[in-house]
């Protein structure tokens, strides 16, 4: 994988790079936020590991803006450890969030994990394009419409819709949606799983009484109306 490594601490920028490129992978980095954002576009990455304390131009923002227009794999590390800090980072677009310090071996198998999510034509986990009335979901292209309008999602949040859409009136348990959108990465923590379903809802625009709703069925799971 071509790697794109927002940091500016050098001291840690070596010793990823170093660990990464052991590993065959090509590492691509920037010192802020403002270099990421280009060497995201002139390089075109697989996956990009984001430092929220980036100079210029935060990482959150930066995530923000990779998010507008592409599904790429986004990690982000940071010293804040708190959970509103992890829900800013979320929301932003991060698949992940690592908090500082962490282990190198830690942080290169969140990354080979991540990189095993090939693209949706690929996977098995995947039965085809899903149309229900206005919304349609499309795996080959981890692509979403919904009353004509593209929905960005990131990689975990189409992971959940998907899943719930295949299930369709079905209550689909906690356990079971969590190991499919991480894919074994993690423990799939509930709590994180409730905040990416509450940004599908706010993504989305549906009302509770309206098709495609995502209804929480409490100690059980949920459940796409």
């Amino acid at each position: 994988m071509r790697i794109l490594l927002a940091e500016d601490d050098t001291d840690l920028v070596e010793m990823i790079t170093y660990a990464l490129r052991r590993r065959g992978h090509a590492v691509v980095a920037a010192p802020d936020g403002q270099q990421a954002l280009e060497r995201w576009r002139q390089d075109r990455p697989t996956m990009m590991i984001v430092d929220v304390g980036l100079p210029l131009l935060d990482g959150l923002e930066v995530c923000r803006r990779v998010r507008q227009s592409s599904p790429l794999p986004i990690i982000i590390i940071s010293g804040a450890t708190a959970e509103d800090d992890v829900i800013r980072g979320l929301q932003a677009g991060a698949d992940q969030y690592v908090f500082k310090p962490f282990s190198i071996t830690q942080l290169c198998l969140r990354i080979d994990a991540l990189g095993r999510r090939v693209p949706a034509n690929a996977s098995s986990d995947y039965e085809g394009t899903i149309q229900m009335g206005d919304l349609t979901i499309n795996p080959e292209f981890c692509a979403v419409h919904h009353n004509g309008d593209d929905i960005r999602l990131t990689r975990m949040e189409f992971r959940i819709l998907y899943c719930l859409a295949a299930n369709a009136g079905k209550v689909v348990v906690t356990d079971k949606l969590a190991d499919f959108a991480w894919q074994g990465v993690g423990e799939g923590d509930p709590a994180l799983l409730k905040t990416h379903i509450s940004r599908i809802r706010r993504k989305l625009g549906v009302s509770r009484d309206v098709s495609g709703y995502i209804r929480c069925i409490p100690g059980l799971g949920y459940t796409l109306k």
